[in-house]
């Protein structure tokens, strides 16, 4: 076998096992799973919890209220919606977070650096709040 019949059948096996072996169900159409972490400044701590949805599973204290507001958001944890009521100290005790996984068959990787974690609740509300 030649070198460029054997590189074009490495592609095609590396193609057919990325290809999904199954549709979509209804539950990832309409939903995600995600891997949620916070972590303190300069990974001083951290924790995490994974959210499924739309029938939220695993151990998200608020695991409903943040699959009705990233449904709300498309997903997007930057398109949540931001409590402007609520008023944070300007403390400088940075805390970041991650979403990975997927919503509705789309890939998601979101990472943000917030200034502490009273401005971490109010942009993203019930989402990181465990």
């Amino acid at each position: 076998m030649s070198v460029r019949a054997t590189a074009a059948a490495a592609t095609a096996a590396t193609t057919l096992l990325a290809l999904p072996l199954t549709p979509a169900t209804a539950d990832e159409r309409d939903g995600g799973r995600l891997l949620l972490t916070v972590s303190g400044s300069r990974n001083t701590w951290i924790r995490g919890v994974r959210l499924e949805c739309p029938a939220p599973k695993g151990h998200h204290p608020h695991g409903a209220e943040a699959c009705a507001s990233l449904k709300a958001a498309h997903g997007r944890p930057e398109g949540l919606t931001a409590d402007r009521s609520r008023a944070c100290t300007q403390e400088e005790d940075p805390v970041t977070a991650t979403a990975d996984g997927d919503w509705e068959g789309s890939r998601i990787a979101w990472r943000k650096v917030f200034p502490n974690a009273c401005v971490l609740d109010a942009e993203t509300g019930p989402v990181f709040r465990f």
